[in-house]
């Protein structure tokens, strides 16, 4: 799964929310404002008004946009290795990411506090949710259908994974002290292990 979004944007509404983007990684939630945006942005300020009407849109169109892009890379992705496919998503949610990226999921933690109160950004991050418990519960029951998981309920292993990564997610960016992710990652390594994946199937 890949992380390289708005890498080659292709048209102006795919500029600006790269420009969201880049800001979002730079300043955060709470510092973002829609001039900053456009000062961002490759091409005049003026567009990013004329699209959009407020930074809530531009950050949920941003948003919307990386989600998609992700579900399209689930949907494709094959079935073959199912092991292999639980580890690198297990891998992708835990493990080292670079600079920009740790920031930008500083940045959803903070997002996904606005859901408290605000109804679009529920409907965001509920959607999220789906998406990947969806996908974590496809693989677990392609493993099953080859005899190489364990008879399981896929979608309470699946709501397990999602939720503990999202913890660790949440305290890694709002502890000063460093959560050991390699022992969260242990831990349900070691989940998986004894009640999904049948001996001798590595």
């Amino acid at each position: 799964m890949g992380d390289d979004f708005f890498v080659d944007p292709e048209d102006t509404r795919e500029q600006i929310l790269a420009a969201t983007y880049r800001t979002l990684c730079e300043r955060g939630y709470a510092n973002l404002t829609i001039s900053a945006i456009g000062e961002e942005f490759e091409k005049s300020p003026s567009l990013v008004y004329r699209h959009y009407d407020s930074k809530d849109d531009l950050v949920l169109a941003c948003l919307r946009y990386m989600l998609e892009d992700f579900e399209t890379q689930l949907t494709e992705a094959d079935f073959e290795d199912p092991r292999g496919r639980l580890e690198e998503f297990v891998g992708w949610g835990l493990g080292d990411v670079p600079s920009e990226q740790r920031r930008f999921v500083s940045t959803l933690v903070e997002l996904r506090s606005q859901a408290v109160h605000d109804e679009a950004y529920r409907a965001h991050f509920t959607r999220s949710d789906e998406v990947f418990v969806g996908y974590a519960a496809d693989v677990i029951r392609a493993g099953i259908d080859r005899g190489t998981f364990r008879e399981c309920d896929p979608e309470r292993v699946a709501e397990t994974l999602v939720t503990t990564m999202s913890g660790a997610m949440l305290r890694r960016s709002t502890c000063e002290s460093t959560v050991c992710l390699e022992g969260v990652r242990n831990g349900l390594e070691g989940l998986l292990e004894s009640q999904v994946y049948k001996p001798n199937t590595a």
